[in-house]
């Protein structure tokens, strides 16, 4: 039988009785929902003992809520929001994953149900596990929610700290913060290795999403930033210099891509940004570079470019190993006689056997060979800067 206002008492009185039980129960419950959760939950186990008591009061916060509602749930009073989860510090839901807050829920409705037949009042079981049932399904949703908005905030400020240190690292503006911002993101891998190219059509946040989803499928740390219409990205715990690029080459845009040197960490991580930026800008002098290519093959062109870096080693690569030998002229002559070694020999006045083994030993210090075009240029362009470096400015 119904009430005037479409209610019925028989039904409020069980729900009242019910929820007395309920509340006289409370405390047993949070004890028996910990014991579980230590024995079927290995996660929990190894929570410290601050984190596990602070998922202790969450769970009986969560009953205390639900014993509240049920209380009113006759009156169609909806579901609560996990308002009880802002009983944790900060950092605990930062620790515990949205499957494991799942575990929670899932382990507290089992220790109720296990004993709806002590806490329902006579004739009220049904009524509790309905309402069991509604309750976890919302509180799943709204923990979802709210999980889904912290990843979402998380997402933005990581975005953030990433721009940041690309930026950073292309300016040479590395300081003790790049290493709070790089621990902030979980960065760890070593070595380090920074690649720079054109910005390809697609939206850049698409482009910079892909490259992280790129790297947590690959093993391999990735930081990624547009800057006009140049694509850096910078990549740790690569095998090679080669496996590196094989993973990230795709997502660049068409034109020049340069690989600037690997380097111990993220902090030495500037000099290889360097490299690639001043190798992309004096990309364009070889027009037949493969792609990618590394800044140290374009040394020649980054030095004419202007880049003080390229010319410093250039001079101590090229000019310093030959300077004080006759290696120096043997190959200034060689080179000046369009590299023919008959012609070398003679103006030498040495057999043409000589000037081979000198040709190999300048290899040899230098890792350049003159008898191959492209070392023979950056060899000439080694020699002019190294006269240069020496000439008093007057």
């Amino acid at each position: 039988m119904t009430g005037e206002d479409g209610r019925d008492p028989d039904s409020d009185r069980v729900r009242e009785d019910t929820t007395r039980r309920l509340e006289r129960a409370m405390g047993t419950l949070g004890t028996a929902a910990m014991s579980r959760m230590d024995d079927r939950l290995m996660w929990f186990r190894a929570l410290s003992a601050e984190d596990r008591s602070w998922v202790g009061l969450v769970a009986q916060a969560g009953i205390a809520a639900f014993v509240e509602w049920f209380q009113h749930a006759g009156e169609g009073r909806p579901t609560p929001s996990i308002e009880f989860f802002g009983t944790a510090p900060r950092e605990l839901k930062r620790s515990i994953s949205l499957q494991q807050t799942v575990d929670i829920v899932r382990v507290v409705v089992e220790v109720v149900e296990a004993q709806t037949g002590e806490l329902a009042a006579p004739g009220g079981e049904d009524q509790l596990q309905q309402a069991m049932l509604r309750y976890t399904r919302d509180v799943a949703f709204a923990a979802a929610q709210v999980y889904a908005r912290e990843a979402e905030a998380r997402g933005a400020w990581d975005a953030r700290l990433e721009a940041l240190i690309v930026d950073a690292l292309v300016r040479g503006e590395v300081d003790d913060g790049l290493h709070s911002w790089a621990a902030a993101l979980g960065w760890t891998s070593a070595p380090v290795v920074v690649l720079a190219g054109q910005t390809p059509d697609d939206d850049p946040q698409a482009v910079i999403d892909a490259l992280r989803d790129r790297g947590r499928r690959s093993g391999l740390d990735m930081l990624a930033g547009v800057q006009g219409d140049r694509l850096i990205v910078i990549v740790g715990g690569a095998d090679s210099v080669a496996a590196a690029a094989r993973h990230v080459v795709p997502r660049f845009g068409a034109g020049p891509i340069v690989i600037g040197p690997e380097v111990a960490d993220l902090h030495s991580a500037a000099s290889s940004a360097r490299a690639a930026m001043a190798g992309l800008r004096a990309a364009a002098g070889w027009p037949d570079a493969p792609r990618p290519v590394l800044a140290e093959d374009l040394l020649a062109e980054r030095a004419i470019d202007g880049d003080g870096d390229a010319r410093a080693q250039l001079i101590e690569n090229v000019y310093l190993p030959l300077i004080g030998t006759p290696l120096l002229d043997t190959l200034a002559t060689y080179l000046e006689q369009g590299t023919s070694l008959e012609a070398t020999a003679r103006l030498l006045f040495v057999h043409p056997n000589t000037v081979r083994y000198r040709l190999r030993k300048i290899t040899e210090l230098t890792g350049y060979q003159p008898t191959e075009g492209r070392s023979a240029f950056t060899l000439q362009v080694g020699l002019i800067l190294g006269r240069l470096s020496e000439t008093p400015v007057t």
